[in-house]
Parts: C-alpha cells; sequence; structure tokens
C-alpha cells in the first residue's frame, strides 16, 4: 500500500505540472506611449486606455501564474522523492521567473508612460497669468 503512495503522489504532481501554465495567457504588449512633448489629448487618452488594458490584462497573468504556483505546491512535501521534490522546485522556480520578468515588463510600461504624461502637462500646462510684483 505504501508503494502506492509515491507513485500517486508522483502522478500528481506531474499533471499539476502540465495543467500548471496552459491557461496563463501572456498579454499583448501596449503600444508605446506617444512623444508627450508634441501628443494631443486624443493621443495621450488612447495611450492611457491601452496602458490600462495592459495593466489589467497583466495582473490577470499574474494572478493566473500565482494559482498555477499555489498548485505545484504540495500540501505534505515530505512525502516527495528527492527528484520530485527537485522537479518541482525547478516549475516553481520557472514560474517564479516568469512572474518577476512580467513585473518589470509592467512597470516598464507604466513608467514610460507616466514619463510622457508629464512632458505632456509640461507642454501644455497653461501659462502662468501671475503679474510680476513691483
Amino acid at each position: 500500500m505504501k508503494a502506492w503512495i509515491p507513485l500517486s503522489l508522483g502522478l500528481v504532481l506531474s499533471t499539476a505540472a502540465l495543467a500548471a501554465d496552459p491557461n496563463c495567457t501572456y498579454p499583448s504588449a501596449a503600444a508605446p506611449a506617444p512623444d508627450g512633448a508634441t501628443a494631443t489629448k486624443e493621443q495621450m487618452v488612447a495611450a492611457k486606455n491601452d496602458t490600462a488594458r495592459y495593466n489589467t490584462e497583466m495582473n490577470v497573468y499574474l494572478d493566473c501564474l500565482k494559482t498555477a504556483q499555489d498548485k505545484l505546491t504540495p500540501k505534505d512535501a515530505s512525502k516527495l522523492t528527492a527528484d520530485q521534490k527537485k522537479k518541482n522546485d525547478a516549475e516553481v522556480k520557472a514560474l517564479v521567473a516568469k512572474n518577476n520578468s512580467a513585473v518589470d515588463e509592467l512597470q516598464g510600461v507604466v513608467g514610460r508612460f507616466n514619463e510622457q504624461l508629464k512632458a505632456y502637462k509640461a507642454a501644455h500646462a497653461a501659462p502662468s497669468t501671475a503679474t510680476p510684483a513691483p
């Protein structure tokens, strides 16, 4: 009977590994933000909407990776063989790397948009109507 436990656990883990990432769809990239110094309001609004879409889709992707990682985490790791633990650790490490890469990309996209938004606001700021004090 005890011989079936590692075999069953191995089957569950290999099935989980196959099912770990099939539905995690990486989102399509956001279009590059326009040059804020020369962009129109409509271009900036379109870029904002596309960046928001990308952010939302990326968060869905990150949640999917987290769910996949949770599925790979065994309830009782002490029942894993050394090979099973090594394989499981490698799969979790791969998911963590995907997560970190996606977060870095998301931060870069949002950061670049914010830079162009600041440039847009600076270029389109209303001129000061204050008169200098005598």
